[in-house]
């Protein structure tokens, strides 16, 4: 039995890339699911019920924090799987190594979204509006720090302003929103003082940083530029449509920027140098880099990060292997 500790956000993709791999390999799943959305986890159990799966190949358990640190603790359990903040990672993680139990952690994300001075610039725009505001930019994987050579800088910044600038804001159920509610007060406090902070330290607002008044925890897109290391929004993760304008003198100084953040789970790079990227791509501390996409997971790649942004690998064949153990047999 393995443990997988999903998080609100995507309530069943996340699910869904765990389980799939881990079944594959032969174990069971045990869902300990966050709380906010409990009819996803039940769905997910009759999904599998229906499916034919036999009874206890997957099942949830409607048990709060506090409790799941005891599941942990149980030796039934053989491994922990964990999405979410670094904080309750870190958590997890205790209670699982003082368990002496194999953990996979995708924890929270900086992602940069680096665009070298012959990128196509419509393209990478036309990304970076997405990757920012989909799911309200709510997502670990989201483009966060724009870090932008400085020959393009001021076009890009045009249309970036110009794109994120006609985005609705209102409720998902709203056919014509774009950009929907945050989950939570808290969320949305924290992101107003991310942006209120970046501003008091220097950084200049383009667009929103205004909470709008009304019932609904919503916050409009944001544009920051001049945004530079100590700064909120560069330091921290933002969970929400923030959009951080970095300058840099050249590519080298661009990942320079990319790496300077605890975090390591994906960036961008964006130039229409192949095989100039290719080479940079490995400079990059990161689980992944996509060269002139949007990171996004997929069934078919291995996903994860390095540093605070967590260790181990969902999805392929890494992903499936996690969860094994591997077994030598010598013979004479």
């Amino acid at each position: 039995p393995v443990l997988a500790i999903m998080p609100w956000n995507f309530p069943f993709w996340q699910v869904f890339r765990f389980a799939a791999p881990n079944l594959m390999a032969g174990n069971v799943g045990l869902l300990k699911h966050a709380s906010c959305v409990a009819g996803c986890a039940l769905a997910i159990e009759r999904i599998f019920q229906q499916a034919g799966f036999p009874r206890g190949v997957f099942a949830c358990l409607l048990v709060d924090g506090a409790a799941a640190q005891a599941v942990i603790a149980e030796p039934a359990i053989r491994a922990v799987t964990f999405t979410g903040s670094e904080v309750a990672g870190g958590i997890v993680a205790a209670a699982a190594g003082k368990a002496l139990k194999k953990t996979v952690m995708e924890l929270g994300g900086s992602d940069a979204f680096v665009v070298l001075a012959d990128a196509d610039l419509n393209a990478a725009v036309a990304t970076a509006v997405t990757s920012r505001c989909q799911n309200s930019g709510q997502s670990c994987i989201s483009a966060k720090r724009f870090i932008l050579e400085a020959a393009i800088a001021d076009h890009f910044e045009q249309l970036l302003l110009e794109k994120m600038g006609r985005l609705k804001v209102g409720p998902g159920i709203d056919r014509g929103s774009d950009v929907g509610a945050l989950a939570r007060g808290d969320l949305r406090d924290e992101l107003d003082r991310q942006v209120h902070a970046t501003m008091a330290a220097g950084g200049k607002l383009l667009l929103g940083g205004k909470i709008p008044p009304g019932r609904g925890f919503f916050y409009p897109p944001t544009i920051l530029s001049a945004v530079q290391p100590g700064m909120a929004v560069f330091d921290e993760e933002t969970f929400g449509p923030v959009a951080a304008l970095v300058r840099a003198r050249d590519a080298a100084q661009a990942v320079e920027l990319a790496n300077q953040t605890r975090y390591g789970l994906a960036a961008s790079l964006w130039t229409t140098d192949l095989e100039r990227a290719q080479a940079l791509a490995g400079q990059f501390d990161a689980g992944a880099v996509f060269i002139n996409g949007m990171v996004k997971s997929d069934p078919r790649l291995p996903f994860g990060g390095v540093k605070s942004s967590g260790w181990g690998r969902e999805l392929a064949q890494a992903g499936i292997r996690e969860f094994t153990n591997i077994k030598t047999v010598w013979i004479r």
